[in-house]
């Protein structure tokens, strides 16, 4: 059976599961289910679409459509709602079904299979961002939610999830800090029969990266803004139809809706060590107008998409980290030395209990903070803790798994070198994805 004819079933198999729980009893529940439903039939037969689409310019009506706030709990608890645990269920059937088979020959090409974006884009992951009165799948705007998505897709493959849920980051940032007109002109392709790729590229090429110190810069020429500067690890950049990008602007920090096709805008191919799948490239902007319209948002929202960006990959920190501890728990009884599997040694042992530990550590404070955003709380200081424990922890967690292999933790044999490789970049990129 082939991956798309796979992915096809995936949406059904899965609604046929949700139909047994008991939370659809609720007509209001029941009711989101079968707009998940709808969504994935009629996206089952899509198409990649060519780089470079037109995007028709619409006014619309009124003011910005927004995803309400989520409802705050009466008590604090990160467990996931029946809404969030079906969703969970449908992230992690792709990703055990879909991405990870596919995931070895996606870093090694660089490529992601058309067949596995087609099933991605079945299940309609790609507008959990996205409220429904604009046609996406979300009741209310979170974090957590969007973190959930995240960390299931990326204990499959953090590089082909990087991949496909890049255009989620743009519909979701469009339909949070985009006007009426924006949301008009461009939203309607995300939640179209053909979803466009487009990519957020925040992140630059320079030595300790500050997304609120840019050297991309514009500058306002009457109608028009001109920008100038490189992109640096930007997923899908020479296929994309859409960029957001950063840049600094009458000093200060802004994002600009940038087009393919605009005059001085180029791509350069850019390897990267880790998520190689999503084949990263160089965005160069060399005196590229765009109009003044295409700014998206406040200075305070671009500071929001970075705190957001920076837990979403936390949150895939999170997946490949729990990738990792679920192979070496049963890689270390498996694998006999002496006569014994070697989880009968205590450096051993301890070793995989440490992942556990500080995985355990590692996605409660990226639920925190993302439950503490759904509230509308500042979750700065919980944002900072989870990136400098995926710079530390989950650097570690995918040092130890190479290490517990010992020399097969140095061949493609095992994906234990693409792990590591994925989780060295998740503490340090910027932009791309978001919560």
């Amino acid at each position: 059976m082939s991956l798309a004819d796979k992915g096809q079933r995936l949406g059904l198999r899965l609604i046929a599961k949700a139909g047994g729980l008991p939370g659809l009893k609720d007509k209001e529940v029941r009711a989101k289910v079968e707009r998940y439903l709808y969504k994935g039939a009629v996206t089952g037969f899509k198409a990649q679409t060519a780089a470079g689409r037109a995007f028709t310019k619409k006014q619309g009506s009124g003011g910005p459509a927004r995803a309400a706030t989520a409802k705050p709990k009466p008590l604090f608890d990160l467990t996931p709602t029946e809404d969030q645990q079906m969703i969970q269920g449908v992230a992690r059937e792709l990703a055990d079904e879909i991405i990870r088979p596919a995931a070895a020959t996606a870093d090694a090409e660089r490529a992601v299979p058309a067949e596995v974006r087609t099933a991605a884009a079945e299940v309609g992951l790609h507008l959990v961002g996205v409220p429904a009165e604009l046609d996406g799948i979300a009741e209310e705007r979170s974090a957590v939610t969007g973190a959930i998505v995240l960390e299931e897709l990326a204990r499959g493959d953090m590089g082909i999830a990087t991949a496909i849920m890049a255009p989620a980051a743009v519909a979701t940032a469009i339909a949070a800090y985009g006007d009426a007109d924006q949301q008009a002109t461009y939203l309607p392709e995300f939640t179209g029969e053909t979803p466009p790729t487009a990519t957020l590229a925040l992140h630059e090429p320079q030595p300790l990266f500050d997304p609120f110190a840019l050297r991309t810069t514009g500058r306002v020429e009457g109608d028009e803004i001109v920008l100038d500067g490189v992109k640096a690890i930007v997923p899908g950049a020479e296929a994309a139809d859409l960029f957001i990008v950063s840049a600094a602007i009458d000093g200060a920090s802004r994002l600009v809706l940038v087009k393919p096709g605009t005059e001085g805008v180029k791509t350069e191919d850019d390897p990267a060590m880790g998520v190689r799948a999503a084949k990263t490239a160089r965005l160069h902007l060399e005196g590229a107008r765009v109009a003044k319209s295409d700014l998206l948002g406040t200075a305070e929202d671009h500071a929001d998409a970075v705190r957001r960006a920076r837990l979403a990959w936390a949150a895939a920190a999170v997946g490949t980290s729990q990738a990792v501890l679920d192979h070496v728990s049963e890689y270390v009884k498996e694998r006999k030395a002496f006569g014994e599997p070697i989880g009968y040694r205590q450096a051993v042992a301890f070793t995989v209990s440490d992942i556990a530990i500080e995985l355990a550590g590692l996605r409660l404070v990226v639920w925190k903070a993302a439950a503490r955003l759904d509230r509308g709380e500042d979750a700065s200081a919980e944002i900072a803790q989870a990136r400098s424990l995926v710079s530390r922890h989950a650097t570690w967690i995918g040092s130890s798994g190479v290490q517990l292999l010992g020399g097969h933790g140095f061949v493609k044999e095992f994906d234990n070198e693409r792990w590591y490789r994925d989780l060295r970049g998740a503490g340090v990129l910027e932009g791309t994805l978001l919560v």
